[in-house]
């Protein structure tokens, strides 16, 4: 006889939900795993794309304390035709390390990897946050050769006096006796959350190492003890020699009233400055299809 009260029984388990196929695709493209040394040191970056293209190539830049997997589900969609790169900065992803992090450093590595990677004569940066500061900088110094600059919810703001003088130093990294508990720690900086789960976890894997006194984050800590206030980052964005785009999101926590309005101003009537809905800072997270769409809209402008 059938038992029908086990009809009443909840799986207290939910069902896995397969991630969508977009991803699994561009994932399964796996990039080459490159390195090129920098001012004494160990660069490394993913390269997808033809060996030779007409097109220019696209230099990705992650934000801080971050790394090149930021792009992985990103980039593929653009190196069809075209080749494409991921940095990994100094201190932070499989790079190495240095004693000191400075600006001008940054933008040497971002010049070695373009070149390394054969992105041609002209090719697009685009960075986030951090990366977005860093593209900034990077254009001051080779806005000329450059296709265009897009710059990924990094603002300016006017100034005041709380932006004199470097940052102070944050807590220390802590570490955990296993790879699956750091994963299960990981968490967005500056904090969002997520829908997409799948892709917080994605970068998640691709952000610890195992070092002596366990499982940790793979960024240095010295990273995240120095500031950008030492550039006029706004001089640079208003007098960048090269096209210039914004996308943001628009529950960005960054994303206020002033920083828009300042950053705005420093944009043309030919620049590109598009707000992305229902996305936070971490746009290609929160709407990473609508972030490629966007992307693809400002390269066919700019006819790249």
């Amino acid at each position: 006889m059938e038992d029908r009260s086990s009809r009443w029984i909840i799986d207290e388990e939910e069902p896995e939900v397969p991630n969508p196929k977009w991803f699994d695709n561009a994932i399964a493209r796996v990039p080459k795993s490159c390195r090129i040394f920098v001012e004494d040191c160990d660069i490394h970056y993913l390269r997808w794309g033809p060996d030779a293209s007409e097109k220019q190539g696209i230099l990705f830049v992650h934000g801080g304390a971050a790394h090149a997997h930021w792009w992985s589900f990103i980039a593929p969609f653009f190196a069809d035709d075209r080749p494409v790169a991921a940095i990994d900065l100094s201190g932070m992803g499989d790079s190495g390390r240095r004693e000191e992090y400075a600006t001008a450093q940054r933008v040497a590595e971002m010049a070695a990897v373009s070149a390394d990677a054969g992105l041609g004569e002209k090719p697009v940066i685009v960075g986030h946050s951090f990366g977005g500061y860093m593209t900034m900088c990077y254009s001051h110094n080779y806005g000329d050769s450059l296709s265009g600059a897009v710059i990924v919810d990094s603002f300016v703001r006017p100034p005041s006096g709380d932006d004199d003088g470097p940052r102070e130093p944050g807590r220390p990294k802590p570490f955990f006796p296993d790879k699956d508990t750091v994963v299960r720690r990981y968490r967005l900086s500056p904090y969002q959350p997520c829908e997409n789960e799948f892709l917080v976890d994605y970068i998640a894997q691709h952000a610890v190492v195992e070092e002596e006194r366990g499982w940790t984050w793979k960024y240095d800590d010295a990273t995240r003890h120095r500031g950008r206030r030492d550039e006029p980052l706004a001089d640079y964005l208003r007098d960048m020699a090269c096209p210039k785009a914004l996308i943001y999101g628009a529950d960005s926590v960054l994303a206020t009233d002033d920083a828009i309005e300042y950053t705005r101003e420093r944009f043309g009537l030919g620049d590109h400055f598009i707000e992305v809905p229902a996305a936070g800072h971490h746009l290609m997270l929160d709407q990473p299809i609508a972030f490629v769409s966007c992307l693809r809209v400002i390269l066919n402008g700019w006819g790249v």
